[in-house]
């Protein structure tokens, strides 16, 4: 096993359709700058009510990428 160090960032992803689906938008979306990620860890979930209903959800994630 090498030695690494991470990198970890806080990141809030969005979706209509669930917090599943938040996650992968917000690691995706980090995807396209950021390399070499390697984890995700949620820490908190909430979401928006509009008219009794859910209108979002949103969650937010710790992700670790390694430094080259």
């Amino acid at each position: 096993m090498s030695d690494n160090v991470y990198k970890v960032i806080e990141l809030v992803g969005s979706s209509a359709k669930g917090s599943d689906e938040a996650i992968q938008q917000a690691i995706a979306k980090a995807g396209t700058s950021l390399h070499n990620l390697d984890w995700f860890e949620v820490v908190e979930t909430r979401g928006h009510i509009v008219e009794g209903k859910i209108g979002h959800y949103q969650v937010k994630i710790k992700v670790g990428f390694r430094l080259d």
